[in-house]
């Protein structure tokens, strides 16, 4: 039987590149790109399209117990993890505002959509886990609006500004390859960023005391660990996300085999479920 879709609790991240690029004053790289500027590195870790397809597919692997993350543009629940309805392929929340931010933009590209009558809605709920404004047919309307390419493509581009982009961008900036990108990513995927002791930034300066990352001076697979030593503790912090399997029976898996580049094949396990990419 699948496992069941696990969502972490998440702060608000509509703030998420400002602290995002108030972390890394030291690292020209990210500022640099989410200030709108060209790309300053190639497609050469997990930007590359065909490390980006693995990417999207363990993290769908976590979130979905599935490989076919194309499958969940229509994927809509309430989890209970107090932040409201989640939804889509990264699990965007009417609590925390990234919901709030896709159907924004969706509405900009495609005025009258079936989606933009619910936007008052979505502001009022942000920040909470209420269903006010949506119930009982928001759940249908996303459906529908996940049949709309450009739905696909706004979730898509949404995916990319807010966690995909900065966690690859960030990777850079520490030196690190296309593996301890991925743990970055995975790592804002599930906790976003902000001020709380398990965001990102916080997980990250958490590593910071007991390691260096390669861009100063220090071992990749050490500094690695230290990440993800961190990324555990944090999700230790509530029982509901207190299955570290992502974790210890995938990435941790790949940094041990000395696969920080994330050449196929790979073979993982997340909550008991197996997985293989060939």
């Amino acid at each position: 039987m699948p496992t069941p879709h696990i969502r972490t609790s998440r702060p608000s991240r509509r703030t998420l590149l400002t602290l995002l690029g108030a972390t890394v004053v030291a690292a020209p790289l990210l500022t640099t790109q989410l200030a709108g500027a060209a790309p300053v590195a190639a497609a050469d870790g997990l930007d590359d399209p065909a490390k980006k397809e693995i990417a999207m597919k363990l993290v769908s692997s976590a979130e979905n117990s599935s490989l076919d993350w194309k499958a969940q543009y229509k994927y809509i629940e309430d989890i209970g993890d107090g932040r409201g309805y989640t939804a889509g392929i990264i699990g965007f929340c009417s609590g925390t505002g990234d919901m709030l931010d896709l159907v924004e933009l969706y509405t900009q590209r495609e005025p009258g959509n079936v989606l933009a009558g619910y936007l008052p809605a979505l502001r009022d709920v942000d920040g909470s886990d209420s269903h006010d404004g949506l119930d009982p047919d928001f759940p249908d309307a996303w459906e529908q609006a996940a049949g709309d390419s450009a739905f696909q493509q706004a979730q898509n581009d949404e995916r990319d500004r807010v966690y995909f982009d900065p966690a690859v961008a960030q990777g850079k900036a520490d030196g690190v390859g296309t593996l301890g990108q991925f743990a970055y990513y995975d790592a804002i995927v599930m906790h976003g960023d902000g001020g709380d002791p398990t965001s990102f930034s916080s997980i990250r300066k958490r590593a910071l005391g007991n390691a260096k990352p390669p861009a100063q001076g220090g071992d990749e697979v050490t500094w690695l660990n230290a990440f993800l030593d961190a990324r555990v503790w944090a999700m230790q912090q509530e029982e509901a996300h207190s299955d570290t399997s992502r974790v210890d029976t995938a990435q941790r898996v790949f940094l041990k085999n000395g696969n920080l580049d994330l050449d196929t094949p790979l073979d993982w396990k997340v909550y008991g479920d197996s997985f293989h990419i060939g």
